[in-house]
């Protein structure tokens, strides 16, 4: 019998995953997949809340426990927190951060691996630097070269972008499914709930929370949909696909 397919998330800062992935983490782990979490940073130079729930001294802290508790609600069978530090993730050491990632990628064997577009979304220098990084390492994993103790190589089927499109733009596009880099459209909307729960848990970031989703002409759609821009892999047969899963040998 085939293990199930693993799918991994590669982000900088807690609550990425939430805004960015949570609708697709869980449509496919209720198909069956693995899904894992790979967290950069602790976004420990964010905001703390406006009045602020936690003194700076405790932010990293604070937002380990409310990624934790997103990574619950989402239901992902696996959190790594690198620890780097927010906001210069870019002057983290390159080998250190591709080793670990290698270390992961290839004891985890992912088929298809997510994360942010090569300008990291919004050119936040974190994201950035994690877009990077995380190309950097899915190289280095099918080479045995890299780091032989990190395990046996082990090559990703597809690499998966976040679109040109901010989530909070889609309402406003009557056809999305012919804007360039909508590779994948996927309808998250039974995971609705669990996605806008996940957000609230990261409750010092309620600012962008409510700025970027609940303040929103139709906050309903906004979550409801989810999008990704294929950086590389099998042809996509038609575009929009439906499944990332499509095509992988």
């Amino acid at each position: 019998m085939s293990l199930p397919p693993t799918l991994l998330f590669s982000f900088a800062h807690p609550d990425d995953e939430s805004f960015a992935a949570a609708g697709t983490a869980m449509k496919y782990a209720a198909d069956g997949a693995r899904i894992v979490l790979v967290t950069a940073t602790m976004g420990d130079r964010g905001k703390p809340g406006d009045p602020p729930l936690c003194a700076p001294t405790e932010l990293a802290s604070f937002r380990e426990r409310e990624l934790k508790e997103a990574a619950a609600i989402i239901g992902f069978d696996e959190l790594h927190l690198l620890r780097y530090g927010d906001r210069a993730l870019a002057d983290a050491p390159a080998g250190d951060v591709r080793r670990s990632l290698v270390e992961i990628i290839r004891r985890t064997q992912p088929r298809v691996v997510f994360t942010f577009d090569p300008n990291g979304f919004n050119l936040h220098p974190d994201h950035v630097a994690i877009s990077r990084f995380t190309s950097d390492a899915i190289s280095a994993a099918a080479d045995g070269r890299w780091y032989p103790a990190a395990g046996a190589p082990y090559s990703v089927a597809r690499l998966l972008w976040l679109p040109p499109i901010a989530p909070w733009d889609v309402p406003k596009i009557e056809h999305i499914e012919n804007e360039p880099g909508a590779d994948f459209i996927f309808d998250v909307s039974p995971w609705r709930d669990r996605k806008i729960a996940a957000l609230r848990a990261h409750r010092t970031q309620h600012l962008s929370v409510d700025r970027f989703i609940m303040q929103q002409t139709d906050p309903n759609r906004v979550v409801g949909i989810e999008i990704w821009r294929q950086a590389w892999g099998p042809p996509i047969r038609q575009r929009p696909g439906v499944d990332v899963l499509e095509g992988l040998a």
